[in-house]
């Protein structure tokens, strides 16, 4: 909620800036009635500020649409992009947000709602991390390996997102329990639900979530979601761009980072 009421915050004041712009051009063209040449920038302006609002207005309806709660085949890289926007003004001013994107990615079977929440929920994680600023780099990819044990081996090719900060990172003790619910290091400002809640849509999706964080470097989420399009004609094509990623000298397992806990 904390999350979500500044975002809020972010969004009324970019909405404000755009009001603005508007109410100034058409209060110049109105002392412009007469002349036609300066009445046109003015108007532009305006004009230019009601096409912000209807794209902010839209991303906000499709960020907020619960209706749709059945999970369907969606790109995860046309949803990142979607919330983009929105995981910024989560973010907030002193942190650089960063989209690495693989193209031609499958497409995973995602509620959209959830996703987003998920993902919102780690960048604000990985923003209170770095109370000084920095970057957050959110890259896509994808990964060829089996799951975990104890988890099914339906698939064997997965789409990974991950949400990487470089903040404080947490010592082995804390990382343990991070998956645990109500376990907090924020004190009375946090919950303890938020990475937990993720590792249940995850699981809800058959997915898996895996934990990098070392004191001093960062912490590294990695969102595993199953491809749903294995039979599709776009599948040779990358499996082709794997082999040739192993062939230029990576190695099968540089496709999956190497983690401490996962869930």
């Amino acid at each position: 909620m904390t999350a979500l009421g500044e975002m809020t915050t972010g969004i009324a004041h970019d909405f404000r800036n755009i009001l603005c712009v508007i109410e100034s051009g058409l209060r110049l063209a109105e002392d412009c009635l007469d002349d036609a040449e300066k009445r046109g920038p003015c108007l532009a302006a305006a004009h230019d500020g009601v096409a912000r609002g209807l794209r902010m207005t839209s991303r906000l309806l499709a960020f907020a649409n619960r209706q749709e709660l059945a999970p369907g085949p969606r790109s995860l890289n046309d949803l990142l992009r979607d919330l983009e926007l929105f995981l910024k003004y989560g973010a907030g001013p002193s942190i650089r947000l960063v989209l690495r994107l693989s193209p031609n990615l499958p497409t995973c079977l995602i509620d959209p709602p959830q996703f987003n929440a998920a993902i919102l929920n780690l960048v604000v994680n990985a923003r209170d991390a770095m109370p000084d600023g920095g970057e957050i780099v959110i890259d896509t990819a994808p990964v060829v390996g089996a799951p975990p044990a104890g988890r099914a081996a339906d698939h064997d090719l997965f789409v990974r997102v991950r949400v990487e900060d470089e903040g404080e990172g947490m010592p082995l003790e804390v990382a343990r329990r991070i998956f645990d619910p109500y376990f907090t290091t924020k004190g009375e400002t946090g919950t303890g639900l938020g990475v937990p809640q993720v590792c249940a849509f995850m699981k809800s999706v058959g997915g898996y979530v895996r934990i990098d964080s070392r004191v001093g470097e960062g912490t590294a989420f990695d969102l595993f979601f199953p491809a749903c399009d294995q039979d599709s004609p776009a599948f040779p094509g990358l499996w082709r761009q794997l082999d040739r990623w192993v062939n230029e000298g990576g190695a099968p397992g540089d496709l999956t980072p190497r983690f401490r806990r996962s869930a």
